[in-house]
């Protein structure tokens, strides 16, 4: 047993003291539960309504609904611009919004086709998905600072799925028409990823599964953020050097392409090269500049859209596409595409894809979200934020649009910039729009390794995220091995395995955790009616005969066996101790925890120790009551705290003086 001392805690009924017990102190009447349900109960409440099942009160609260005031304040839940919208200060907020969502639209342009090249779709397939699931998320969303479009983590898992599912030929060498083709194969494979992303979401809403995103914890999200952008810069090398490789997917391919990229590196375009070199001359000093700067910055430097503009003016002037076979965008089609439901004979292709992409979405979205509503000190409905991009993933996929969620960069750039609200997003819309009906024939010459050269320096903000490395060693060893551990699996392996590799081992914490929690013994704080840790001070008073010990750990399956040897152990409960017999009910599975505390009944009478319980959670008392065997413990053993348990417990002393335990759980 980890940190128990080396003698029992708990002295015997014959065994001395040497400080002042307690005895002779004045308590108040020692309150039971049922006492206190007496006392402070609802008495008013029902008898039929406390029997009526669970499921017809849920059916209740849903019927009210469908009244005048129930369906209006349905709509108020789901659509947060009514709440919102009357209440915003036109004044103090309308031009912060504007300069911000102008900023961020005018970053979506570059970064959504760098992005699309992520995905292995056509560039302006990233402006549709920096177009429509920001429209949505203004409507539906309730971050308020929350930026949505294009994220590189999804990109590139989605690319993974599509190049699986259509995988271009090997011969590689494809006509126009037959580019053409592929290109819609993949398309739609990507739009198919969305849309069962998109679905599964709205199915957690409708189970109320917002609570889920607690199970990928803060060092899991940002461990699989950090590997994925190591998984990015790797993946846009051959087109920064100019070199056509495959694509490699699966497990090791981050060192796969490494290999190819080393092997092919004597063939790469001088042209290309130059083209990237100059680039990331040019964008990651912005960056800097932006970080370093940004509280005397009035708005960030559009360091993208700029190298974006001179990139496709020099093209053009030198004739880079058709003298040195500099790849370009091509042609940006004008307009939306019309509205495709995707194949669903691939949704059981790629629901194992869009399983990892909704939690990644969703943990992403959810923990940005929370960040700046408790900076900006308002609240969040996560199954809300389950709603808004379920239906955002569900929807943009009717457009052929690409898994997206919540983005870093462009969310922190919101804020810089001086967002106030959700109508920045109206804002973000507008430049995009006007690109796809006006301003597209203006990226006709840009060149593919410019989009690679933002793709890289975009994922400045998750490399940085290894810095906290330190500072999480010393806070938790057990946070930075999940950290570590989820980092390695997403480098080595992949980004799905290694999001299900640190889940996995993020769960494995928690269970140990349990394990290792010590049960204290408890001793009275001299002239207060305060129990503390006998550990922590020498002047707690510790009375012969009572022990007060306190197990702060949840009592199930997983835990009963420490728990029964801790007792035993405090207690003097020898192995050969009779066991108690044997009760009918559910199997040990259904209630372990609740059969072990009437085990440990049963154990103490046949002992000669009175055992009291005090200060129980409901869900121990419920599981009593479920499993039918609240008849093994008493009302009388149960108190509402360790005070009134302690009182009962002096006063038998006093009585009849037998050997007493009083148990906090």
């Amino acid at each position: 047993m980890s940190g128990l001392p080396g003698a029992r805690t708990c002295p015997g009924p014959g065994e001395a003291s040497d400080l002042k017990s307690p005895l002779g102190a004045k308590f108040r009447e020692p309150l039971t539960e049922t006492r206190f349900q007496q006392l402070f109960g609802d008495a008013e409440q029902e008898p039929e309504l406390l029997a009526e099942p669970r499921w017809s009160r849920l059916w209740r609260r849903r019927a009210s609904a469908c009244s005048g005031p129930g369906a209006w304040r349905l709509l108020l839940a789901r659509l947060p611009p009514l709440r919102w919208l009357p209440h915003y200060r036109w004044r103090a907020w309308l031009l912060g919004d504007a300069v911000a969502g102008l900023t961020v639209g005018i970053v979506h342009v570059p970064q959504g086709m760098a992005f699309a090249l992520l995905t292995s779709v056509p560039p302006v397939f990233g402006l549709y998905t920096s177009f429509f699931p920001v429209l949505i998320y203004t409507l539906l969303g309730t971050g308020r600072h929350l930026s949505t479009g294009t994220f590189a983590v999804l990109s590139l898992m989605t690319g993974s799925a599509v190049e699986r599912l259509v995988p271009e030929p090997l011969s590689g060498n494809l006509s126009g028409i037959e580019r053409e083709q592929l290109d819609a194969q993949r398309v739609g494979a990507a739009a198919a990823v969305a849309f069962g992303s998109g679905a599964l979401m709205l199915g957690m809403f409708a189970l109320q599964l917002g609570v889920l995103a607690t199970f990928l914890s803060e060092p899991v999200v940002k461990a699989l953020t950090s590997g994925a952008a190591l998984h990015v810069l790797v993946s846009q090398l051959p087109s920064l050097l100019g070199v056509p490789l495959p694509r490699q997917i699966g497990c090791f391919a981050l060192f796969k392409t490494l290999a190819a990229v080393l092997t092919a590196l004597p063939s790469s375009s001088p042209a290309e090269l130059t083209i990237s070199a100059l680039s990331l001359a040019l964008l990651v000093p912005v960056k800097e500049l932006n970080v370093r700067f940004r509280d005397r910055l009035p708005t960030p430097i559009p360091g993208e859209i700029a190298m974006v503009l001179l990139a496709s003016v020099l093209c053009f002037t030198s004739s880079l596409d058709t003298r040195y076979n500099v790849q370009i965008v091509g042609l940006l089609p004008g307009g939306f595409p019309q509205p495709l439901l995707p194949s669903l004979a691939e949704l059981p292709r790629i629901l194992a894809d869009s399983l990892p992409m909704a939690l990644v979405t969703f943990a992403v979205s959810a923990s940005l979200a929370s960040i700046y509503a408790d900076k900006y000190s308002y609240t969040i409905d996560s199954n809300q934020e389950l709603l808004a991009h379920g239906v955002s993933n569900l929807v943009s996929s009717l457009f052929s649009c690409f898994p997206n969620s919540a983005t870093l960069a462009t969310t922190s750039l919101l804020v810089d910039a001086g967002g106030n609200t959700q109508l920045a997003g109206l804002f973000s819309c507008m430049v995009v729009l006007s690109v796809l009906l006006w301003l597209g024939p203006l990226f006709y010459y840009l060149p593919k390794a410019v989009l690679a050269c933002i793709n890289i320096s975009s994922m400045r903000q998750m490399f940085f995220q290894m810095r906290e490395l330190p500072q999480l060693w010393r806070i938790s060893r057990v946070d930075f091995a999940v950290w570590t551990v989820t980092w390695v699996a997403v480098v080595t392996l992949s980004v799905d395995l290694g999001l299900a590799v640190g889940v996995v081992f993020s769960m494995m914490t928690v269970v140990c955790r349990t394990q290792r929690v010590q049960c204290l013994a408890l001793g009275l704080a001299e002239g207060t009616e305060l129990y503390r840790p006998l550990r922590e001070s020498h002047k707690l008073l510790q009375v012969p005969g009572l022990c007060i010990l306190s197990y702060p750990a949840p009592l199930y399956f997983g835990t009963r066996g420490q728990f029964r040897r801790v007792l035993e152990w405090h207690l003097g409960l020898g192995e050969g101790s009779k066991e108690a017999p044997k009760t009918g009910g559910p199997p040990d599975a259904d209630a372990a925890g609740a059969r072990e505390v009437v085990q440990l009944a049963s154990r103490c009478q046949d002992a000669g120790i009175h055992l009291l319980l005090a200060q129980c959670n409901a869900s121990v008392l419920g599981t009593l009551t479920q499993a039918g065997l609240l008849d093994r413990v008493t009302p009388e053993q149960l108190f509402v705290s360790v005070q009134d348990a302690a009182a009962h417990a002096l006063e038998r002393l006093e009585l009849s003086g037998p050997k007493t335990c009083t148990v906090w759980v």
